[in-house]
């Protein structure tokens, strides 16, 4: 379980999140939501361990992840605003060096078993850099994926995807939900991710505002994001 007790953090004096806790358990989804300024991707990378909490604690499988973040890390797969590609190794390359980074097993098998995961063996052999932004995309959540971490963190997935490419995207998450992951997903598109999604956590300048599980409390949940959706 990834566990997140009572973090903040301040920039420059600003509370940018403020006391904010949440659970997310193997094979659960949570979405979290806001408007701009709320802390969303602040959040995401504290989670992702990249940036410290001003407070507060995260346990990663019972383990202190503030004080042994080297040794929690590989449980992490992390997708942000940056791909984290080479464009000039190709598809193969990008996933078989990070996939030697993490000392992954049977690296080919795992390699090709992803990129038929999201529909890129046409390019396979391709630079990064003749790609257009959806199969980048569609590679840098491959990356995430290619020492099979427990925990997937992933910041606005939908950046760049066509309408093909976010349905591969969301059976994966699917999949990857099947398969015992706890996904963290910062979108501004709950509707779509609706059905796939287990807790829903919305923020409002730094505060959380809402977090529940959304099949207990449907109506509710989608009452308070259209409401926020709409600035109230």
């Amino acid at each position: 379980m990834y566990q997140v007790s009572n973090i903040s953090k301040i920039i420059s004096g600003k509370r940018i999140l403020d006391d904010l806790s949440m659970q997310v358990h193997p094979g659960e989804l949570t979405v979290v939501v806001g408007e701009n300024g709320a802390g969303k991707s602040t959040l995401l990378r504290i989670l992702a361990l990249l940036q410290k909490p001003t407070t507060g604690k995260i346990l990663i499988e019972g383990i202190d992840a503030l004080k042994s973040s080297k040794k929690v890390m590989p449980n992490l797969g992390v997708l942000s605003h940056k791909s984290f590609l080479y464009e000039n190794l190709t598809v193969y390359e990008n996933l078989e060096f990070y996939g030697q980074l993490y000392g992954v097993k049977k690296l080919k098998n795992r390699v090709h078993e992803l990129i038929l995961k999201v529909e890129l063996e046409l390019v396979l052999h391709e630079p990064v850099f003749i790609l257009s932004r959806g199969m980048q995309q569609r590679l840098a959540i491959a990356r995430a994926l290619i020492h099979d971490p427990s925990f997937l963190l992933l910041d606005e997935p939908q950046t760049g995807l066509d309408q093909d490419a976010v349905k591969i995207l969301y059976n994966l998450l699917g999949s990857q939900k099947v398969e015992g992951k706890g996904i963290v997903v910062v979108t501004h598109l709950f509707d779509d991710l609706f059905q796939l999604c287990d807790k829903l956590l919305i923020l409002k300048k730094g505060k959380q505002v809402y977090y529940d599980h959304v099949k207990i409390c449907p109506i509710k949940a989608k009452e308070l994001y259209i409401s926020l959706a709409a600035g109230r």
